[in-house]
This record gives structure tokens, sequence and C-alpha cells, in this order.
């Protein structure tokens, strides 16, 4: 049974580089119970094979997470994934939606462009992502995206925003504030511990305005 996307929360994603498939497993699951809602398997490694990421599945069920994964639409079929996310350049929406199940998750970058976003949420991408919008040694050539971008795209958009690049604990809460419903993470979290590291992302959610007072 696959997973629902959640409309708010820390989204994790993965890192592998130099990374035995133990360590990625024991920080995934360490993020998780941290307070990650969403996990990505994204692996730019030319060996990538399909038992990490069956294993990453599995262990995404377990906690009720879903895992999504980045650029490959086959791989997110074979597996049985929840979902696959794309770029620019990872295969078109109508695409994914043909050869995944009804149910599938898929998200698309829209980097600081709310056209391309509402062209995803009409074409039934189920979130969309914008970013970088900080300094990122994942993307450091990336298109800078802009705050007011996520304004719009809040009062413009149904479908969940997720935002992505360079997000610290303390700048997270800015996006929140302009409008991203999710913070989606890699070196913040994998590169330090990841369950306390997950917990500090997850205080921005627990102290938005939204939830004072809501225990």
């Amino acid at each position: 049974m696959m997973s629902i996307f959640p409309r708010t929360g820390l989204y994790a994603i993965t890192r592998t580089e130099n990374r035995s498939t133990e360590q990625i497993l024991h920080d995934v699951a360490a993020a998780i119970r941290g307070g990650a809602v969403v996990i990505q398997y994204r692996d730019k490694r030319n060996d990538v094979c399909d038992d990490l990421a069956r294993q990453l599945l599995f262990l995404c069920r377990r906690q009720r997470v879903p895992l999504i994964v980045n650029d490959d639409i086959e791989l997110a079929s074979r597996i049985g994934a929840d979902g696959v996310h794309l770029g620019r350049e990872d295969g078109r929406l109508a695409e994914a939606r043909e050869v995944l199940p009804e149910s599938a998750i898929i998200g698309i970058s829209c980097y600081n462009s709310l056209e391309t976003a509402l062209e995803a949420e009409s074409g039934g991408a189920t979130y969309v992502a914008f970013g970088r919008f900080f300094a990122s040694t994942t993307k450091p050539v990336a298109q800078p995206a802009e705050l007011a971008t996520l304004h719009r795209a809040r009062q413009q958009l149904t479908v969940p925003v997720v935002a992505i690049g360079g997000i610290l604990p303390d700048n997270g809460g800015s996006l929140l504030q302009a409008g991203a419903d999710l913070l989606a993470v890699i070196g913040g979290i994998f590169d330090s511990d990841p369950e306390p590291a997950a917990r500090e992302y997850r205080q921005l959610f627990d102290n938005r305005p939204e939830n004072a007072g809501n225990g």
C-alpha cells in the first residue's frame, strides 16, 4: 500500500556519496526518528542498484513514511516506490503518470518558475518544489529562487509546496513564513548526526504560528 504525501513537514533527501548501504540505511532511520515525514532516494553514483532502493522502501514502509525516487521513473516502477521526483531533464510528468500507479506521488522541480508549477499542478503533479533558496553545496550553480515566488505559489496553488537549497534550522523559518509547506534538506541532516539534526528542523514546524497552542 502506497503512502500519502504529507501536507507539511521535513523532507529528507539521502546523502549517498562515499557511504555504505548500511550507513545510508542507518542515517535514514535516524532522520525518520528525528521527524522526517518524507524520504527521497537521490543517488548520483555510477553503481546504483535496486537493492539499496528496495531496502530503503522496506524501511520507509515500516515507518509509514513515503519513499520518493529522484529522477528515475523506471526504478520507481520496478521497486514499487511511493513516487518519483522529476527535474527539468528527468522525464515528463505525463510519462510518469502513464508508467506509475494512479496513486503514485509525483513531484516536479520548478526552480523559480511559478508558471512551471501551475503547469505541473494542472498536469497532475502531487507537489511542486522551488529552489535553491540559499547557497548549496549539492547544487552550487543552481538558479536562485526568491521568497516572492513562494508567496505567489501559496496564493495560486493547492498542491503542497516544497522549498529546497541550503536550508538550515536558522533560515528555514523564513521559507515557511513565505509559504513553503515542506523543507527539503540533504546536508543539514546527513552531514551531521541525522536524528538530532532532524529534530532541529522539526522545531521549525512545531513553532509555526498556526501550531501554537495545539500541544
